[in-house]
């Protein structure tokens, strides 16, 4: 579930690198959230790190599409 007082549009805007500096410190702040057992904080640090991460994946998608990459597995035996 995404956080809904995050703009998906401005996180859009941020650089592939920006994201995953964001994610990386989400997780941070939500292993200490763990640690502290503080459930609201938890609930709301995943939900903001799956509008990142959800916004990290069309990134990604876009620039498999532009560099063309086989993501398909040919599991078929030579010769069949």
């Amino acid at each position: 579930m995404e956080h809904p007082f995050i703009d998906t549009t401005s996180l859009e805007e941020k650089s592939m690198e920006e994201l995953q500096e964001a994610i990386t410190e989400l997780n941070k702040k939500l292993t200490f959230s763990y640690r502290t057992g503080n459930q609201a904080l938890i609930h709301q640090l995943l939900m903001a790190l799956e509008s990142h991460q959800v916004v990290y994946r069309r990134l990604m998608d876009k620039a498999f599409e532009k560099q063309k990459l086989n993501t398909k597995i040919d599991i078929q035996k030579d010769g069949n």
